[in-house]
C-alpha cells in the first residue's frame, strides 16, 4: 500500500492530491477568505502579498457546447474570443456557474485547473510564462497552491495562448 503524503492525510484537496501524486514541487497558501469580498482572484493576491499578475483565475467556458478551462490573471479579464480561437472553436461563453461546480467538483472562487472530477481541455494565458512561479487556486476559497507555470500546463494538458486582457 503506497504510503500517504502529510497533505493528502490532512485532508488536501483533489487540487493538492494531485500534485502530490505527480511529484510536482509546489507552495499551499491558506488565508482567511472573507465572503464580503467582491473579487476571490483580487483577495488571494491581497491576502497573500502577491502581485496580481501572478495569481490566476480558473474559469470554465462554454466553447461550441464543450466546457473549457480557462487560466487568466485575476488582474484583468478573460478574452472570449482568443479562447475560442485556442482550442479550435468560434464561440465561447462563460459556463453555467452550476454546470461548472458540478463538473469540476470545485465551488465557484474555488475551481482549481488541478484534480477536477472531469478533466476538461484548458488553456493557460501565455503571460504564465513571464513567471517562475505562479499561484491558483487548490481547491477551496482560502487556498491558493504556488507552482511552476510549466507544471500547471504539463499536469492539465494545458495549451498555452494569450486569451487574457487588461481589466
Amino acid at each position: 500500500m503506497a504510503k500517504k503524503s502529510k497533505k493528502q492525510q490532512s485532508g488536501g484537496t483533489p487540487a493538492t492530491v494531485a500534485l502530490t501524486a505527480a511529484g510536482v514541487e509546489y507552495t499551499v497558501h491558506a488565508y482567511d477568505h472573507d465572503p464580503a469580498h467582491l473579487s476571490y482572484g483580487e483577495e488571494a493576491a491581497e491576502a497573500m502579498g502577491v502581485s496580481p499578475d501572478r495569481v490566476f483565475k480558473t474559469l470554465v467556458a462554454d466553447v461550441d457546447g464543450t466546457l473549457t478551462v480557462a487560466v487568466v490573471p485575476v488582474a484583468g479579464q478573460l478574452d472570449l474570443k482568443a479562447l475560442a480561437a485556442a482550442v479550435g472553436g468560434k464561440r465561447a461563453m462563460m459556463a453555467d456557474p452550476t454546470l461548472a461546480e458540478r463538473t469540476t467538483g470545485y465551488v465557484r472562487g474555488g475551481i482549481s485547473p488541478l484534480g477536477q472530477r472531469k478533466r476538461l481541455p484548458t488553456v493557460l494565458d501565455a503571460s504564465a510564462s513571464a513567471h517562475a512561479t505562479i499561484c491558483v487556486s487548490a481547491g477551496r476559497r482560502g487556498l491558493e497552491v504556488e507552482l511552476a507555470p510549466e507544471a500547471l500546463q504539463k499536469l492539465t494538458g494545458a495549451a498555452l495562448a494569450p486569451i487574457g486582457r487588461p481589466a
